[in-house]
């Protein structure tokens, strides 16, 4: 493992446009649960599951109610006191040191702004935010006291915008990823030179085509043969990076170019001192 560290290490150092995907194996080693593991929420209660496929319709069609459900159930209970771990910090540093670009993340837990990351593209929205679906406007969820709208029953909240209902900016089952992230969130993947796949399985779509863009995008090398001859051909333009404790569809396919087995807490940490030693 310590020659695969230090050869991610040193292809971190020599990239120019690094971006990173996190998933909810990042956010697990701060204790939040995720959904479908063995101890996962909705493996524990599959009624539970059921009721979020019916949660983006339930606001379309009775936003008052989708308000009411959200509030007495709340998921993930209070993501506020979650702390982020050595993992979100190791990634807030390398863009800290110009290395990363941006963090493209599954997760609605705002850990990696917490840990410093500035550039996060919440591909699944933000817990701490609500959103319009009219104007595409957020807004901070502090700015809204949604206890006391309930007690007043006056749900839902309304865009200060466009005074249409406002919904929880975290991307419900059969909800579109929001247009201005998944246009961004491609253009950073299409830009990148390394891609760092960090925490997870790679399985959940759109997302999970994002490396799969990256691999596909091709640049022009050239290579001298002994008669003098130039040969040129096409590699692609991406460097893929997984970090993970198990082997995902990206590594059977052979999107990503090596895996790091393991917890992101702690291989990423030990990335980072390997990019300080080498850039030394």
């Amino acid at each position: 493992m310590k020659n695969l560290i230090e050869r991610a290490a040193r292809d971190l150092i020599n990239s120019s446009y690094a971006v990173a995907l996190t998933g909810a194996g990042i956010s697990t080693e701060s204790g939040i649960p995720d959904f479908r593991g063995p101890s996962g929420i909705w493996t524990k209660d599959p009624e539970a599951e059921k009721r979020a496929y019916q949660t983006y319709h339930k606001f379309l069609t009775n936003p008052k109610e989708y308000w009411e459900e959200r509030l007495a159930r709340p998921l993930l209970g209070d993501l506020g006191k979650v702390e982020p771990n050595p993992g979100h910090y190791a990634l807030a540093e390398l863009e800290k040191m110009g290395i990363l670009k941006w963090v493209i993340t599954q997760n609605i837990d705002n850990l990696h702004q917490k840990a410093g990351n500035k550039n996060v593209l919440d591909y699944h929205g933000n817990y701490s935010k609500l959103r319009c679906r009219n104007c595409g406007n957020r807004f901070d969820s502090k700015g809204y006291n949604l206890e006391k709208l309930k007690e007043e029953g006056k749900l839902p909240p309304l865009c200060p915008v466009c005074t249409e209902p406002l919904k929880a900016d975290v991307v419900h089952f059969n909800e579109p990823i929001p247009l201005d992230v998944a246009k961004q969130s491609r253009e950073e993947v299409l830009k990148c030179d390394l891609m760092l796949i960090c925490g997870t399985s790679a399985v959940v779509y759109p997302f999970a085509e994002l490396p799969r863009i990256a691999k596909e995008r091709r640049v022009e090398t050239e290579s001298k043969t002994e008669s003098g001859l130039y040969l040129v051909k096409k590699i692609s333009a991406t460097t893929i990076i997984e970090i993970n404790a198990e082997p995902t569809p990206l590594t059977y396919e052979r999107i990503s170019d090596y895996l790091i087995q393991g917890k992101t807490g702690e291989i990423l940490p030990k990335i980072v001192e390997e990019v300080k030693i080498h850039s030394l």
